[in-house]
Parts: structure tokens; sequence; C-alpha cells
């Protein structure tokens, strides 16, 4: 029998957070629909104020939003608290965003008329929000849809529909009609309703590649519906020579851990030359066994909490233990600390002599090392992969990272940085197996408008070349 309800709980805990019943997709649609219409026709300077207020009411609401966040997520309070910053900043670089990348133009033309170009919304936008960034990955689609004249049904992940709630009550709190923007609370089934709805215009998604690929298969026969699909990375972390060996640990644990590894971005495969490997892994290796994993308003905070469900907790030790079974020799073992809850210790394990190393977004804190001979050799190996999102070089002169970023296949490549915490002020994307060249974060608004040119002039005028009679 089907369930009514969407419930979610505290992974860190295991207590129920959120009830709510199921909502319903045509409805919503409808309703959105309907709101079109006006808020297209606002001008955008009022829509971008209404944005503005959206921010004010997430700062004004700050401390609760980063509490709930890290309840549902487990993430620690001070993560949760980045979140909610990166919700409130968005608002202003989705502005310089959509007057840069979609400012209208207009050009002397013939006849002493213009050709002029303009943007319009596509319509009703699906955004389909994950788990691991509940606020501020979703709100990422949503402000630069509502910039542009979009309206907006959202169905947050079932795991984290608390988050997605309150999101989308700062927006009407800011006084932008709860038409325009609206939270759809569902799990699969909703999703799959709201991607094959022929009255949605677009699809934002952020997920996992077997979702996305569903979803890009079920619009295949409708390419005027736009999809903008972020699906994650089996990502590099290459390192080659340097002398600051404990710096570069720092760079590797931070790009495998942070966020309980459960981060789009986060670097799944340390790739390392022979000459620098003893060091490397021995340093990474102390590194982790220092890392903190705690309840998400631990004191000390830790630095990283528990993934987001025992399920998730049950996967990544699976994988462990095939990775083991097939090659592969541990350097620290991934192992469950509580028994009733999602807490797991952040695992290394030398995969170089497996032969058939998977090819799988592992998400969570679990990172595979590999030694190579040389940078080339890493290069090849790092590119070894369907998926492309974010690859750093660590260590190295710049014409090696030259060399790197101009062989490497991502769409963010790094030197001495981690391999996640991209900027919003640049585009946010992958290629094969990680999107479809529909880059987020800055370039979102590319895809929330489309281009219109128009020849223009304000009285008729028309001159006759060949091929008429003469009276």
């Amino acid at each position: 029998m089907p369930t009514s309800e969407i419930v979610s709980f505290e992974p860190a805990s295991g207590q129920e957070l959120f009830r709510a019943s199921i909502g319903d997709v045509d409805e919503a649609v409808a309703r959105a629909r309907e709101a079109f219409p006006g808020w297209a026709s606002r001008p955008v300077a009022n829509r971008m104020e209404l944005v503005r207020r959206f921010a004010n009411e997430v700062r004004a609401a700050a401390d609760d939003f980063a509490q709930l966040i890290a309840r549902e997520t487990g993430k620690p309070l001070w993560e949760a608290k980045t979140e909610v910053e990166a919700v409130i900043n968005k608002v202003e670089i989705s502005i310089s965003a959509y007057m840069e990348r979609t400012g209208q133009k207009k050009l002397d033309s013939a006849l002493g008329g213009v050709a002029a170009l303009r943007h319009k919304p596509h319509g009703i936008m699906a955004v389909l929000g994950p788990y691991n960034f509940p606020a501020h990955l979703p709100n990422g689609h949503i402000v630069p849809a509502l910039i542009a004249g979009n309206t907006v049904v959202f169905k947050p992940s079932e795991k984290t529909p608390a988050v997605g709630a309150m999101l989308v009550e700062c927006f009407h709190r800011a006084g932008i009609e709860k038409d325009v923007v609206q939270v759809l609370i569902g799990g699969p089934d909703e999703g799959k309703a709201l991607v094959a709805h022929d009255a949605i215009d677009g699809i934002l998604f952020t997920g996992s590649a077997q979702a996305g690929i569903a979803i890009n298969r079920k619009c295949a026969t409708n390419p005027g519906k736009i999809l903008a699909l972020e699906m994650g990375g089996n990502n590099p972390i290459v390192v080659t020579k340097t002398p600051l060996i404990e710096d570069a640990a720092l760079l590797i644990a931070r790009s495998a851990f942070t966020t309980a590894g459960q981060r789009c971005t986060a670097a799944r495969r340390l790739i390392v030359t022979e000459d620098m490997y003893d060091r490397t892994v021995e340093a990474v290796k102390a590194l982790t066994a220092k890392i903190i994993v705690d309840e998400p308003f631990a004191d000390p905070q830790p630095f990283m909490g528990c993934v987001i469900d025992n399920q998730a907790a049950d996967q990544l030790t699976e994988s462990f233990l095939y990775l083991l079974s097939n090659g592969g020799k541990a350097i620290r073992h991934l192992r469950r600390i509580r028994e009733d809850a999602p807490f797991v210790a952040p695992a290394l394990i030398d995969t170089t002599a497996m032969e058939d190393r998977p090819d799988v977004e592992l998400f969570g804190p679990l990172l595979q090392v590999i030694k190579v001979p040389d940078l080339d050799s890493a290069i090849s190996e790092a590119n070894n992969t369907r998926f492309g999102l974010s690859a750093s070089l660590i260590g190295g002169s710049p014409e090696d990272f030259n060399h790197f970023w101009a062989n490497i296949r991502a769409g963010i490549v790094n030197w001495n940085q981690p391999t996640n915490g991209a900027s919003s002020k640049a585009p946010f994307g992958g290629l094969g197996l990680s999107g479809n060249h529909r880059p987020a974060a800055y370039y979102a608004a590319d895809y929330c408008a489309y281009p219109v040119a128009s020849s223009e002039i304000e009285q008729p005028r028309a001159s006759l070349g060949v091929g008429f009679k003469v009276d």
C-alpha cells in the first residue's frame, strides 16, 4: 500500500524530525502555470527586490535554519552555518549573473530600425534537490529561475524535506506568492511525475548519475524541455613533487572527508606519483586518524558528522569490503563507529593492484589510493572515468599544472587547492556522467532564460528589390 506521508529522521539520533503529507503533482503544476504570466510580466527589478528580501528573511532566521540543516543531515553545526551563508550570498551573485549573462542589447539595423536581443523565461521549472546540501544546491536553481521570471515547483529530497519546506517558507515571507514558488513534498514517484509532466518547461536536477540518466531518457522525445543535470563525480586528486607534505595531506583530507565525503566534488581517488607515495600516504593516514567524527552539536565541534542514514553507511561498508576482496589493500579501515547510527570512520584503501577498479561515485568518506610512475601516468589514470566534474593537482611546477589543465577532462580543474569548495562566482558543472554541459552557479542564468532576437522599427517601412513589374 503506497504511503501518504513523508517522514524524516535525524540521522545522528534516529529521532523523528518532520512529517508531512505527500503533495499533488498535477495541482502544484497547475498553480504554477496559472501564476506564471503575472510573475513573468513583473519588471525584473521587482523580482530582484523580492529575492533580496528573501535573503534578509534567511539572514533573520539563520540560527534556526542552520540548526535544522544540522539536525536533518547530520553535518556539524559549523558546516550547516556555512550553508546558510551560501544561501544568502547566492542572491547577489545571481543578480550579477543575470545582468551579465542575459542582458539586453540593441544595435542599429536597416532603414533606421534596431536589432534587439532580450531573454524570456522558460515557464515552469521543476527543481529536484539533493540531501547533502538541501538548502544551498536547490537554492542555486530557484533564485536564478525566479529572477528570470519562471515559476518553480521544488521537490526536496525525501531525506531532507524539513529543510526544503523552511527554504520555501522564507521565499513566501519575503512576499513572493505561494504559487510562484512551491515546495512539493514527495518521494521518487513524485519526482518521476514532475519529470514526465507535459506542463513542466524545465528540469533542474542535482543528484546521482543513475537518476540523471533516467531523467535524460524520459525527456529524450521532448527537446523543448530544458534540462540542467548535475550528477556528481569520481573525482581525482593528483599528487606530484612537493616539499609541503603536511599541507598536501590537509588538502587531500579536506577534499575527501568534508561533509563526510558526501559532496559531488569530493575526491574519490588519490593518485600519487611513486616518488611521493610513501610520504604522502603516511601523512594522510596520520591526519585521518585525528579527524573527529561526532554529532552535529558536539563540543568540541567535529570535522565530520554521520552519513545520511544507515542504508548509506551499509552501502559504504559493502563497497569497502568489495574493494578489499578484489585486490585492494586497507590503509585505514572503514568501520561503523556506532551500530545504531550512520557514523563511519574515514577510510583509505590502496587499489593500485585492482585490475578493474569500479568507476562509480562512492558517496562517503572512502578514498581510494593509486600509485603511478609519473605525472603523465597520473593524468591518464585520472581520466580513467566516465565522470568529469572536478580534479586537482597538488604540487608540481606551473608548467606541470598547464600540462595537467590542458589534458584533464573535468569542468573544475584546481591547483594546490581541494577538489571541493567551488566558487559560486564561477560556473559549476562537468562532462560525461557528471553533467550535460549546463553548468550551474554563475552560469545558472543561461538555463533559466532563452535569448530572443528581434528586428524592430517604429513605423512599417519597406522597399522593393528585384523581381517586381514596374507600373
